[in-house]
C-alpha cells in the first residue's frame, strides 16, 4: 500500500503527544446506533466494552463483545464496531504508541517483549474476556488503567506504563502472546481491496460518488463490489459513503456560525431535505436539534 493511500485512510485524531503518548476516551451508544466505521491508524489501542454488547470487526474477523470483555487492535489493523443487541454500548477506548514502552538502551525488555510486540510476534489477544485467568488478569489491568486514566492523580502515567509491561509479562511467563507477524494472503488481498475503496470514499465524499465509480478500482462488478464490501463491513457502499459523510458533518456542526445548507453541500449533498433524513438516520436527531444539544451541553 503507498505512502498517499495510508496517509488519507489513517484516521486523523491525535491520540497523546510525545511527552504522553496515549489517548483516553469513553464512548455511549444507544440501541441501534452505528459505533465505529471502518478506520485504522498507527498506534495500539484497547476497547473494553463497560455496558451493553457491539459486533466488533479487526481486518476480516467478528465478534461480539458484551459488557466486561475487551477488544486490543495491533497498530495499522483495520477495524470498525457495529451496534448489536437492544440495550445500547459504553466502552473505554485507551489508544498508545508502542513506542511509549520502549527501553532507552536496547536491553532485554525491548529484546524479548517490546519489539516482538511492534512486529506483532508476541502480542496481546485480540478478543479478552474471562473464559481463561489470562484473560481475567488483563481485565484487571485494564480495570485499574481505566480508573488511574479517568482519577488522573499525580504519577497515574506511570501506573498506567507499569500494567503495560505487567500485561505482556503475564501474558509471556503463560505462553500466551499471540503471533500475528504472517496474515493470510487471501485475507490480505481482501483488506487492500477494502482499503483502496474507503479511501477513495474518502478522497471524493464531497462529490457524487457512483458505484461503477468504486466497482471499477478493484475492478469488480457492481453486484460484486456490493456484496464484497458488506461482507467485509456489514454495510454497503451508500450505508458508508453516507456514514462518513454525517461524521464531517458533525464535526463541521461543531462551528456554530455555519449554515446547515453550507455544511450539506460541503460533506456532499445538494439535496438539504435528504441531507436531514440521513442525519436524522444516523444521529436520531435533526442536525439543528444536534447542533442545540452540543451548544446547551459546552455552555452548561
Amino acid at each position: 500500500m503507498d505512502k498517499a493511500m495510508r496517509r488519507s485512510l489513517k484516521e486523523s485524531k491525535i491520540h497523546g503527544d510525545e511527552r504522553l503518548p496515549f489517548g483516553t476516551y469513553w464512548y455511549q451508544f444507544g440501541p441501534s446506533e452505528h459505533v465505529v466505521d471502518c478506520h485504522w491508524h498507527e498506534e495500539a489501542e484497547f476497547f473494553y466494552c463497560l455496558e451493553g454488547e457491539t459486533l466488533f470487526q479487526v481486518d476480516t474477523d467478528y465478534f461480539v463483545v458484551r459488557a466486561g470483555e475487551a477488544v486490543f487492535v495491533d497498530g495499522g489493523d483495520i477495524h470498525a464496531a457495529h451496534a448489536h443487541g437492544d440495550q445500547g454500548c459504553s466502552f473505554f477506548s485507551f489508544v498508545f504508541g508502542t513506542n511509549m514502552l520502549s527501553s532507552a538502551n536496547y536491553d532485554a525488555v525491548q529484546e524479548n517483549l517490546i519489539l516482538p510486540l511492534q512486529e506483532r510476534r508476541a502480542t496481546f489477544p485480540r478478543h479478552i474476556t474471562e473464559k481463561h485467568d489470562y484473560g481475567k488478569s488483563l481485565l484487571q489491568h485494564l480495570t485499574t488503567m481505566m480508573r488511574s486514566c479517568e482519577a488522573r492523580t499525580p504519577g497515574y502515567e506511570g501506573s498506567v506504563k507499569g500494567h503495560l509491561y505487567l500485561m505482556l509479562s503475564d501474558l509471556a511467563g503463560r505462553g500466551q502472546l499471540c503471533n500475528r507477524a504472517a496474515s493470510s494472503s487471501i485475507d490480505s488481498f481482501k483488506i487492500e481491496r477494502l482499503k483502496k475503496v474507503i479511501l477513495y470514499i474518502q478522497q471524493n465524499y464531497d462529490q457524487q460518488i457512483r458505484l461503477s465509480e468504486l466497482a471499477a478500482l478493484i475492478p469488480m462488478s457492481e453486484g460484486q463490489l456490493c456484496r464484497f464490501f458488506k461482507s467485509m463491513t456489514r454495510q454497503t457502499p451508500m450505508d458508508y459513503i453516507n456514514s462518513y459523510r454525517i461524521r464531517q458533518a458533525v464535526e463541521l456542526l461543531r462551528e456554530p456560525d455555519r449554515k446547515i445548507s453550507d455544511i450539506a453541500l460541503e460533506v456532499g449533498y445538494d439535496n438539504i431535505s435528504y441531507f436531514i433524513r440521513v442525519f436524522r438516520k444516523a444521529m436520531n436527531c435533526s442536525p439543528s436539534e444536534f447542533r442545540k444539544r452540543m451548544l446547551e451541553a459546552i455552555g452548561s
